[in-house]
């Protein structure tokens, strides 16, 4: 894709967010044979001004690593050391804690660790030109049309590009999904996500903090330095609210959530809000089209797992993609892309699933339910084998894992 005349092409990614990028990267990494591009409808250079930091799983960080970009990334990462878990109101006096979790799946190796986007996104772009994959700005695609053996994609610049697969990494209101015709199960939560990055006076020692409020959670996720990112879930139009208003209301709403544990607080970016909802795709392919990241679905962020999905996402059809190639089957076949819609479907639905129930379960102030969950919280910190489970199931370290995951070349 150097010449812009050209116009064909093994595989064509569109969106150039960590997913897609990551997916242009993992398969180009893995079979140099196969040409890949992205394609982005946003502007250039848009990507340095996310102000927004995601929790990379342990199994994430290994694929990171085996494709040569958590060098780069980790001197800015923070590791997670330490998980702690409270379940109380705003107003209560003191929130007791009733889980805790150390930060290690093996030793030396934390379960997870906090990355700026900007960071995620300029290393993977930085492995992208590395590999001498294309990255086209500012150009949205405006249609595609299936012929036989190929996609054939039209931008809105008026070029064409005949690609063998086509991926859409285009977020959670992909118009490449609704183009491809593919329906989706969804409803709204009536909350938003705050997010923001704060600066604090003390140390946080790594420890990631989630407050379960009667509006929705509250974490606090630590930063490299004296900082940290904040999602704090809200009723929409309490969101909205707090971040229309004057900066000193906010952050008296903040501290009064945070507490002064860290001393003394100030907000470095401008928050922003985005409504949370529950999108899970009804097919994840079809003919010479796949779908991956929040394309394919999209979850509350109360596990925090929405990232580490989307890179699962990216570790199956990756590996789907390189060995039907290696084994000289077309990369875009149906049956092939089935492979990976197989893979993935079941994990996501699944996850899809368990964030809306600890949502609905948490994210209310009714007696009885909050006696029985904070039974069930007890319970669950007596019981260290059951802990060791759920730090495996969040450090995406359990289930069919695919070899990137896991650290292993395709």
């Amino acid at each position: 894709m150097a010449d812009q005349n050209k116009t064909d092409i093994d595989v064509l990614v569109a969106g150039a967010g960590y997913v897609g990028l990551a997916a242009a990267v993992s398969i180009r990494e893995a079979r140099p044979s196969l040409s890949v591009a992205v394609v982005d409808a946003a502007p250039a250079n848009v990507w340095q001004k996310d102000g927004r930091a995601s929790a990379i799983a342990a199994a994430a960080c290994r694929m990171l690593g085996q494709l040569g970009c958590w060098d780069e990334i980790a001197p800015q990462a923070q590791a997670i050391t330490e998980m702690i878990i409270t379940d109380s109101r705003t107003s209560d006096p003191v929130r007791p804690v009733f889980l805790t979790f150390d930060g290690e799946v093996a030793p030396g190796e934390p379960f997870a660790h906090m990355v700026e986007n900007r960071i995620l996104n300029g290393a993977l772009r930085r492995r992208a030109a590395e590999l001498g994959i294309d990255i086209i700005e500012g150009v949205a695609v405006t249609s595609f049309v299936r012929n036989g053996r190929d996609i054939s994609v039209h931008l809105a610049d008026g070029i064409t590009i005949d690609a063998r697969l086509l991926v859409a990494a285009d977020g959670a209101r992909s118009r490449l999904r609704d183009m491809a015709g593919i329906k989706t199960v969804k409803w709204e939560y009536g909350q938003s996500g705050i997010v923001c990055t704060i600066a604090h006076e003390r140390p946080h020692d790594g420890r990631a903090e989630e407050h379960f409020l009667p509006a929705g959670p509250f974490a606090i996720l630590p930063l490299n330095g004296n900082r940290s990112s904040i999602v704090w879930v809200e009723r929409t139009s309490d969101a909205e609210r707090l971040v229309q208003g004057d900066e000193f209301s906010f952050e008296i709403e903040l501290e009064q959530r945070f507490g002064l544990k860290l001393g003394e607080i100030r907000v470095e970016d401008k928050p922003r809000a985005w409504p949370l909802g529950l999108t899970l795709s009804r097919a994840f392919v079809a003919p010479r089209f796949a779908l991956a990241g929040d394309a394919a679905h999209g979850i509350h962020p109360i596990a925090g797992q929405g990232l580490n999905l989307g890179f699962k996402d990216v570790a199956a059809l990756a590996e789907t993609v390189v060995e039907a190639d290696r084994l000289g089957q077309d990369i875009g076949a149906l049956d092939v892309l089935q492979r990976y819609e197989r893979w993935r479907r079941f994990d996501t639905v699944q996850m899809g699933v368990t964030t809306d129930v600890l949502n609905r379960l948490f994210s209310n102030d009714l007696g009885p339910v909050r006696a029985v969950r904070d039974i069930g919280l007890g319970l669950v910190e007596r019981m260290p084998r059951l802990k060791e489970f759920f730090i495996r199931q969040a450090s995406g370290l359990s289930g069919d894992t695919p070899k990137l995951l896991r650290g292993e070349a395709i």
